[in-house]
């Protein structure tokens, strides 16, 4: 059976492009946006000669609005069926209140999937100088990556499978 593994983090941190990225197709809507991917949308994949299924899902944004339920609602079926957890943050805005209460979720309750710690668009050596401030989160050994470029994704892909 694939290795089914998820894309998380709040709304807009780049889960889509990393997505379409890892796959090498447009297969996930990329927009400046929040909340335009609503439902866990999966596909499969290939790496290096593995198989696998890619999750991409609509961020975790814990407000009360029917979407925002509905989207946390999605991203916690993610965090249930996932084999692994790919986390990711955005380095340009670094960690928020939201980034903090997913990270104490899944080291609270999912603690036995596999969780990789993603640091997203860092784009330029001034945001990769800013991002390394975020080991703070907990997580040891954070991918540092441009899903956009693709730098850092197969090393990152490497580890993953």
């Amino acid at each position: 059976m694939k290795p089914l593994i998820a894309l998380v983090g709040r709304p807009n941190v780049g889960k889509s492009t990393l997505f379409n990225r890892i796959l090498r197709q447009q297969s996930a809507i990329v927009d400046p946006t929040p909340g335009v991917t609503r439902d866990r949308h999966i596909c499969p994949g290939e790496w290096q000669g593995k198989q696998f299924l890619l999750m991409d899902t609509g961020g975790y944004a814990p407000e009360n609005d029917t979407m925002s339920i509905a989207m946390l609602e999605q991203t916690m079926h993610a965090f249930k069926d996932a084999d692994a957890i790919i986390f990711v943050v955005d380095a340009r805005s670094g960690l928020t209140y939201v980034d903090l209460d997913i990270i104490k979720l899944l080291q609270r309750t999912f603690s036995e999937k596999k969780i990789f710690f993603v640091v997203n668009k860092v784009d330029n050596p001034q945001v990769a100088l800013e991002a390394a401030g975020l080991v703070r989160s907990g997580f040891t050994d954070p991918y540092y990556i441009s899903a956009r470029d693709g730098s850092g994704v197969a090393d990152m892909l490497d580890d993953v499978l």
